[in-house]
């Protein structure tokens, strides 16, 4: 690679771009790139130990790149926007994770996870297509609200939501449990059951929610790390919303998960966890390579562990960049190269088919970055552990990868199941009947205990035989 990796008006004291996969970027995006950087090294990067140290949420961070058009990143040039593609948002939340700061790229992924559940039913809704127009000029902060308190990690499964039409419009409860940005952000996409719900909880939609709608306590949010993303409980309580906070049709709410939400939540986020592995890493080498030991007059860096740890660090990384930029690829190639024009038709979802792998993504980053930031700790000893040097607030913050929903728990079994057993076992709303469990209980029970098992379900069946 040519380029020179600046940093300021010197040259990066951390990975040079012959470690980047620069190959992948357009001029145009190169340019995007490096103007990034410069904004982490003159105010991101800065403002991340203010939020780590006080909890403050990044909202100075997002008016930063709001100068630069990246609230509106993907949105469509026709409506003020970059009108960037997947890769790119993977190669922005990298940037800001790598060299400014861990909460501001959360709780950047999460607006555009927000803008892009927008950008799929924006087409004939004016209110989604108003607030699109003005990301960046009024500095619209968005997220995603899909947890429950009681499904933990089980996002997809609101049992404390629900909806229903009130006049010509809509009143919304949601209960959430984790909501990235929350009592912050300006506008919110909830997930909830359908107005009209029965008991399936596959029927799911979305609403836009505004602020002054959310019921939130930033000020209790206490975390081991991303202490600046506020990422606590929210309530909406019978909100009163017009027809047009619908996002979609009545029912959408799991298409649209599957189309945009989740991938753009596990492509970015996991662009994430590689950006601390790569800052960590990037400290690491800075430290390494000036601190020496007199006594035997050699560098930190000059001892084949320290460099068995980076160069095992490196390719690790890498491998895990290459397999997040792969699938943004991928996203790019089925929806032509993010044209949001393709989902006037409200049945294309290209991006649901790669969704499996994007569980393989997050996965494989969230593990590594949780290796990563302990190693590049041992690397630099015990000044690794002042928070001068920063790995110990980046080794914080990388944890919350394996933890974050869908836990790699729930991820790797999602993998693991569906390959053996197929899609269908999956049964993410606990509709399905396991017969092989069942009829295997019932042979353990004796003749009583069967009489007595067949005369309690008899009995739960008699008031519908009465009706």
């Amino acid at each position: 690679m040519s380029e020179t990796k600046m940093w300021g008006k010197e040259e990066f004291w951390g990975l040079g771009f012959e470690w980047d996969p620069q190959w992948l970027l357009s001029a145009e995006q190169k340019d995007l790139q490096a103007k990034l950087i410069a904004l982490c090294e003159t105010t991101l990067r800065a403002n991340a130990v203010e939020s780590d140290a006080n909890y403050i949420y990044p909202r100075k961070n997002f008016e930063a790149l709001a100068t630069l058009g990246l609230l509106s990143l993907n949105v469509p040039k026709e409506l003020g926007g970059l009108g960037q593609n997947h890769v790119c948002a993977a190669m922005v939340v990298e940037t800001i994770a790598r060299y400014g700061c861990p909460s501001t790229a959360m709780c950047y992924t999460m607006h555009l996870g927000a803008v892009a559940a927008a950008l799929l039913r924006h087409h004939d809704n004016p209110l989604l297509t108003d607030i699109l127009k003005r990301l960046d000029k009024d500095v619209l902060i968005g997220t995603l609200s899909y947890s429950d308190p009681e499904t933990g990690s089980h996002f997809w499964y609101p049992i404390s939501s629900k909806a229903e039409a009130h006049g010509d419009g809509w009143k919304v409860t949601k209960k959430a449990s984790w909501t990235t940005s929350g009592g912050f952000a300006h506008w919110y996409i909830v997930q909830t059951t359908s107005p009209g719900f029965s008991g399936d909880y596959s029927d799911l939609s979305c609403f836009l929610v505004t602020k002054d709608e959310v019921k939130a306590n930033p000020s209790e949010w206490d975390g081991l790390g991303l202490r600046g993303n506020q990422s606590g409980p929210i309530v909406v309580e019978n909100a009163v919303l017009p027809k047009e906070a619908l996002v979609g049709p009545i029912g959408d709410g799991a298409k649209s998960n599957d189309e945009v939400v989740d991938p753009f939540f596990l492509t970015c986020s996991s662009a994430c966890w590689n950006g601390i592995s790569l800052a960590v890493i990037d400290i690491a080498k800075r430290h390494t390579t000036r601190k020496t030991h007199n006594d035997v007059g050699m560098r930190v860096a000059d001892y084949p562990t320290i460099q068995d740890y980076v160069g095992e660090a490196i390719m690790d990384t890498n491998s895990c960049r290459a397999f997040d930029y792969q699938m943004a690829q991928a996203l790019d190639s089925v929806t032509n190269n993010c044209d949001w024009s393709i989902h006037k038709d409200i049945d294309a979802l290209p991006r649901s088919s790669l969704l499996h792998w994007l569980w393989q993504v997050k996965f494989e980053a969230a593990k590594n970055v949780a290796h990563v930031v302990d190693k590049m700790l041992h690397a630099t000893g015990g000044t690794g552990f002042r928070p001068a040097l920063q790995i110990e607030r980046y080794l914080r913050d990388g944890k919350a990868g394996w933890v974050m929903g869908p836990t790699n728990e729930v991820l790797r079994q999602f993998v693991g199941k569906a390959a053996l057993l197929g899609f269908g076992s999956l049964d993410y709303w606990n509709k399905s009947i396991n017969e092989r469990v069942l009829n295997n209980e019932i042979k353990k029970m004796d003749e009583a205990e069967k009489r007595a098992f067949a005369e309690k379900l008899l009995a739960e069946l008699q008031p519908a035989k009465v009706a």
